[in-house]
């Protein structure tokens, strides 16, 4: 069975995109690839993947080379490369967000119901850090052509 979260329930599109990212330049080690090829893979604007190579450059998980033949490329053997770095990277905040409203002062519930789920979102947030800490681009790289050597149907 398939797992996976829609975008508006985890953390936000940037480090699906930069995952995406690195798992591209995981297929294609002995390649530079330009920010051209991997925007047309994720679907978006070369900016917005220069922007996030960037990040993930200054983090060393990406390397590139200007001029004649440059791109981008791994700077890390993928299995070296885990998923709670590229989080880092991106700088992304929690996965779980209080909600902002001012509840009523006269609501026992919207009092108090914040301190509540203070310590469910505290232990959820552990729960994600030990799954990215666990993972690597390697691992989505193998799960990815598992995929597609099933044939299983292509998700949006």
């Amino acid at each position: 069975m398939l797992h996976y979260f829609s975008s508006d329930r985890t953390m936000n599109s940037r480090f699906s995109t930069a995952v995406h990212i690195l798992t591209l330049l995981a297929s294609m080690p002995d390649e530079r690839v330009t920010s051209e090829l991997i925007a047309g893979s994720v679907g978006t604007n070369p900016v917005v993947i220069r922007r996030q190579l960037a990040l993930l450059r200054k983090a060393k998980l990406v390397e590139s080379k200007g001029a004649r033949g440059g791109g981008w490329m791994l700077g890390q053997k993928p299995g070296a490369i885990k998923l709670s770095q590229v989080r880092d990277a991106l700088g992304e905040e929690a996965t779980f967000r209080m909600h902002k409203n001012d509840p009523s002062p006269n609501c026992t519930v919207g009092q108090y119901v914040r301190q509540a789920l203070g310590g469910v979102y505290e232990d959820a947030e552990k729960a994600v850090a030990r799954s990215l800490e666990s993972r690597t681009i390697q691992d989505l790289l193998m799960t990815v052509n598992r995929y597609a050597k099933a044939g299983v149907p292509v998700r949006k």
